[in-house]
């Protein structure tokens, strides 16, 4: 089986080695981005069979404490590879607050400024990480969600000239590329090819379009599901509502076998279980994934099915659910 290498030090052939900015790609934390551990969920899935196996990949061990630090860094290093991004321009984008963090941290290293514009209703320890890492942090109208903030982002940009580099990780192929080749290949080897359902929720739509679109490339049998919420007004932060949202232009409905919905209970009530029961402290967003990939295992005789656990769960401790 071929896998792609998994840390940015093992890829640094693939970048100007000689370019000043990416000097730090093999120190921590930066070094540090990816291959995270794949592991199985006990307590939660205890009462299916042994022939249905449900692992989760623990995206939320990234330094920067989500999966958005693969995505993040990829957008980072192709910028600054095509010229497009230096030290004399700000790094800006709109975003749920992981995203935002990842671009963060990243940056702070690198000297780059950064500017995070999201949603006023974004938890209140999203803002106080973005601010500690530097970054300037505009917030929009809560009633818009991400949506609104990527409206405001464009105008903002539209008649800035060259002070700005904007990301945009909706629409950015260097998203869903960084999941094509780094995260499907880990998952393909840490299940020994052995993957038969992947599933992850909808943001930017990154994760699932990379993961799916290796994953199908390397078994065209395994299926591959997204999860949104069951509603358009939601509590699940970073997750889309597809048929009333802006669709990200890097979505890709054909790699969709089929759609999965969570309602907010359901994806609290799991974030909650999966911190008392599995010892593992994630964001909503990952209990989302994990209710729906339980629900998905228990149709099944056999499988071996892969979920994401997004984010630390940390960063969402002021929010009530938790009480």
């Amino acid at each position: 089986m071929s896998v792609a290498p998994n840390r940015l030090s093992d890829v640094l052939s693939l970048v100007e080695k000689e370019n000043p900015l990416l000097d730090c790609l093999t120190y921590p934390p930066l070094s540090q981005i990816g291959n995270t551990p794949l592991i199985p969920l006990r307590r939660v899935a205890e009462h299916l069979p042994d022939t249905v196996k449900v692992y989760a990949k623990a995206e939320h061990l990234n330094p920067g404490g989500s999966v958005k630090d693969r995505t993040a860094l990829h957008i980072v290093v192709d910028a600054i590879r095509r010229g497009e991004l230096t030290r004399e321009k700000t790094l800006i984008d709109s975003t749920s607050g992981n995203t935002g963090i990842s671009y963060a941290m990243i940056c702070a290293l690198m000297g780059i400024p950064v500017e995070i514009v999201m949603p006023a209703s974004a938890s209140q320890e999203r803002k106080r990480i973005l601010r500690s890492y530097g970054a300037k942090l505009t917030l929009t109208d809560p009633s818009q969600g991400s949506d609104g903030a990527q409206r405001h982002v464009r105008e903002k940009v539209k008649n800035a000239g060259d002070t700005y580099f904007y990301a945009d990780q909706y629409n950015n192929d260097s998203n869903w590329m960084a999941h094509f080749e780094r995260t499907a290949p880990e998952i393909i080897e840490q299940t020994d090819g052995q993957i038969t359902h992947f599933v992850a929720g909808l943001g930017t739509t990154g994760t699932f379009v990379g993961v799916s679109r290796r994953l199908k490339a390397f078994n065209s049998n395994i299926h591959c599901l997204p999860v949104q919420p069951n509603q358009a007004k939601h509590g699940m932060k970073g997750l889309r509502h597809m048929e009333t949202a802006i669709i990200p232009g890097i979505y890709d409905n054909s790699l969709n076998d089929q759609d999965l919905y969570c309602s907010d209970e359901e994806a609290f009530t799991m974030t909650r279980r999966l911190a008392r029961e599995e010892g593992t402290l994630v964001g909503i967003s990952a209990g989302a994934n994990v209710a729906c990939a339980l629900k998905l295992a228990e149709q099944l005789d056999e499988g071996c099915v892969v979920t994401i656990l997004c984010d630390k769960g940390n960063r969402y401790l002021s929010q009530p659910f938790w009480a």
